[in-house]
């Protein structure tokens, strides 16, 4: 697993794309924060990273998607995926050994963000005035929800051999489970009777509960069963192609 690991982060900065994925989503970031009007930080009255955890979700959908599409579908296309079900590695390690790059691949790109959190400290009348409690509680909520999307991310690349269509497939799934369910509990079948059960099964409810700075274990058993679900999903697609 440790070998598949390496692989992937020395493949990912080994390659112009690496930096070009990392360099669109700080830039893309950078200019929604601070450029246009409608979610500027410099056009709120208070020091505020709310739109911030707001956008980064979004971006996260197509942005991530990019990353894990050529994780197994690549393999897939250039044959080495029967090479690689052929070594003394079990399924599992080689789905977890490229969960776990990926993963990593987000956070590396996560981290610059954190810059943001520096320059609204400053703007903070006075200085320091912003709630750090709750902006601690956003990241660990944008952290477990980028692992959702990385294990939607590599299940989507095991299922096709093409990487536009695992990126396609793996950004539809995304919107579906972030949005999806938020969406189906306002049908009027559902209001007043399965409402809150069926918005309960999508990402957003959970993310937002715990933007809000209140970090429950529920939602985080909830961003981890989720995860290891699909995990698990892969590494059943995987097992099947070997036999």
């Amino acid at each position: 697993m440790i070998q598949i690991y390496l692989k992937e982060i020395n493949g990912f900065f080994s390659s112009l794309i690496g930096y070009v994925v990392a360099a669109v989503f700080l830039l893309s970031i950078g200019m929604i924060l601070w450029v246009f009007p409608d979610y500027s930080i410099l056009y709120y009255n208070y020091a505020s990273l709310a739109s911030f955890f707001y956008i980064v979700p979004v971006v996260f959908l197509f942005l991530i998607p990019a990353i894990t599409m050529r994780m197994l579908a690549g393999e897939a296309k250039s044959g080495t995926i029967e090479l690689l079900l052929t070594k003394p590695l079990s399924p599992a390690q080689i789905v977890w050994g490229k969960v776990l790059a990926s993963f990593t691949l987000v956070l590396l790109i996560l981290l610059p963000t954190l810059v943001y959190y520096y320059s609204v400290y400053q703007l903070g009348s006075p200085k320091g005035n912003l709630d750090t409690g709750g902006i601690i509680g956003s990241y660990i909520g944008l952290i477990l929800l980028s692992f959702v999307f990385v294990t939607i991310g590599v299940f989507a690349s095991a299922l096709t051999k093409s990487q536009i269509v695992a990126f396609l497939l793996a950004a539809l799934l995304s919107i579906s489970v972030y949005w999806g369910f938020g969406l189906m509990s306002h049908l009027p079948a559902f209001t007043g009777i399965w409402d809150d059960l069926i918005a309960s099964l999508g990402i957003d409810t959970h993310y937002n509960s715990i933007r809000r700075g209140v970090v429950d274990t529920r939602d985080i058993l909830y961003f981890v069963s989720l995860g290891v679900g699909f995990v698990l999903a892969t590494i059943l697609v995987l097992t099947l192609k070997r036999k």
